[in-house]
């Protein structure tokens, strides 16, 4: 469980700056820590939310030149087009920066001055892929090929996309950009020596309970299996310069720099907003990085060994939230294959909560990969989200709107229903919040779903249409019942909860209020209604038919 005295930092890996989100970057990593997030504040927890775009890389100097632009100002496109696109979803970053930032580019350089300084860091001539065609060296994903280990086709050079671990040399390689097999030379390469941690990583993964087991198995799996020294230059000239006079023209390799930008983000967040010390500040907190399964090697090895590499001066992290892939109508996604969904299309088709309903209604706080169905989305949303939390919500307002004018009526005295639910209520407050506390997001969501449900039925029993002598206090119960969902469902469906706050008229605003407080029957007699209109609209078979004939489904 959470340290619920500390402070919390909270990190999504961050999106690449060469392309649009789509679902599948939301469902394993940006909603469950943004679900996380919003429940830790409401519980009363200091919970930044920090992120970045990870500016660096040959596609991303490819891309810049086919479209005219530096790669300055191709990343400065993306990273607005990304932060815009997440704020649409309501995924409420505390601060969303960038990899190519003065601060992280002083602070990897600084990194790896001390690793260096430690004996971390070696270099030494390497022979490297070059494109004679292109007339380039072809670092990373500009190569692809065979992987030694499972032996998937067309994998990149630096990650197996199917097994997960990174390839020491691919196998049959060809470069990414005309196909070609490229030819080698000699360029000279600095190292970080990932075996000098072997044992301290396998103490850490043994130590730290806070990490899911099966990951753990599998990393420790590597460890023994022996690890890798690790090439952590570039030669390209777009990226974190090697702070060496005789490394000319050489960088960073990603993920040497990017996973430091969660430290100086959040320092320069936290010293700029706050006025505090950073490093104390993170070293003080819980520190959880969220990320997909693909990312496991590197957040697992390469994140703990490099901050074990200067000593811990920056602690590791207590959470590493790892969740499966998004496959969309039973398929992988993939872009290059045209087989996913832009998040800006699909929220010009349907609201943001719809989509955050349906996810965090599937996603599981494991590694199983999860599946986007039309139609199953539709039947999520009309027969869970409208008919069990949309029907009671209206059903209860609108009926003190028509019967009461709108003024919440005076409870002559709960009943033995009323008692019930006030208890299952308590109980459904302390449950989901241990379960999003666990990021058990869709067991969570289903517990308060269940509370809702008892609502309707709730209502449905009482009949304050027929039943004129308890009418008044269903009606008081009611009203509060739909204040205790607004607040429960808030890390779910926030736009949704905050409209409905408004027509509770109640004052300030949702995202400000405390979970235990969903507690309380704190809607008061005479109190007033906003204007009350339905929240949620029925998704219409033609809709899900549009968007499915978009992906070619008959």
């Amino acid at each position: 469980m959470p340290e619920s005295s500390k402070s919390a930092i909270i990190t999504s890996a961050l999106p690449y700056a060469n392309g649009e989100i789509h679902l599948g970057h939301i469902a394993s990593t940006y909603l469950p820590a943004d679900i996380f997030t919003r429940f830790l504040r409401l519980s009363g927890r200091e919970a930044y939310h920090i992120c970045a775009s990870d500016d660096f890389g040959t596609p991303i100097l490819i891309k810049a030149e086919k479209e005219g632009k530096t790669p300055e100002e191709y990343v400065a496109h993306w990273n607005k087009r990304d932060y815009d696109d997440f704020s649409s979803l309501g995924i409420s970053f505390d601060f969303f920066y960038r990899t190519s930032s003065p601060e992280n580019v002083r602070f990897v350089q600084y990194v790896f001055t001390k690793l260096r300084e430690n004996g971390h860091i070696y270099d030494t001539d390497v022979v490297q892929f070059y494109c004679e065609f292109d007339n380039k060296f072809l670092p990373d994903r500009y190569v692809v090929g065979k992987c030694p280990f499972c032996g998937a086709e067309n994998q990149y050079s630096d990650l197996c996309e199917k097994c997960g671990r990174v390839p020491d040399e691919i196998l049959d390689p060809k470069c990414a950009i005309c196909g070609r097999p490229p030819v080698k030379k000699h360029s000279t390469h600095y190292f970080f020596k990932l075996s000098n941690f072997s044992q301290k990583l396998k103490t850490w993964l043994l130590s730290n309970h806070n990490l899911q087991p099966d990951v753990k198995n599998y990393v420790i799996n590597w460890i023994d299996g022996g690890l890798q020294e690790w090439d952590i230059t570039r030669d390209l000239s777009w990226g974190v310069p090697i702070p060496l006079s005789d490394a000319k023209d050489k960088v960073f390799y990603g993920w040497f720099d990017n996973h430091l930008c969660y430290i100086s983000t959040m320092t320069k967040f936290i010293g700029d907003s706050k006025g505090q010390d950073g490093k104390k500040f993170w070293n003080e907190s819980e520190i959880y990085h969220f990320i997909g399964k693909d990312i496991v090697y590197h957040h697992y090895l390469f994140l703990p060994a490099m901050r074990l590499g200067i000593n811990e001066e920056y602690k590791l992290p207590d959470w590493i939230p790892t969740r499966g892939h998004l496959m969309l109508q039973n398929q992988k996604i993939s872009k290059s294959r045209n087989w996913y969904i832009g998040l800006r299309q699909f929220l010009a088709a349907f609201p943001a909560d719809y989509l955050r309903f349906y996810l965090a209604s599937i996603i599981t706080y494991s590694q199983d990969d999860l599946n986007f169905d039309f139609d199953s989305f539709a039947e999520r949303i009309n027969n869970e989200l409208i008919a069990n939390v949309g029907n009671f919500v209206n059903r209860a307002l609108s009926f003190t709107q028509k019967t009461y004018g709108g003024k919440v009526p005076a409870a002559t005295k709960l009943g033995e229903e009323e008692m019930i639910a006030t208890e299952m209520i308590a109980s459904t407050v302390k449950e989901a919040g241990l379960l999003l506390s666990a990021n058990e997001t869709d067991k969570a969501l289903k517990k308060i779903m269940e509370l809702s449900t008892h609502f309707n039925q709730y209502f449905q029993k009482k009949k304050p249409w027929s039943e004129k002598e308890t009418a008044d206090t269903t009606l008081y119960f009611a009203v509060n019942a739909v204040r205790t969902l607004a607040i429960l469902l808030e890390p779910f469906i926030p736009f949704s909860c905050e409209k409905i706050w408004m027509q509770l008229n109640l004052q300030g605003s949702v995202h400000q209020q405390h979970w235990q407080s969903a507690t309380e029957l704190a809607v008061p007699a005479d109190h007033q209604l906003g204007k009350i209109a339905p929240i949620f609209k029925k998704i219409e078979a033609k809709e899900i038919e549009e968007q499915k004939s978009k992906l070619g489904i008959k």
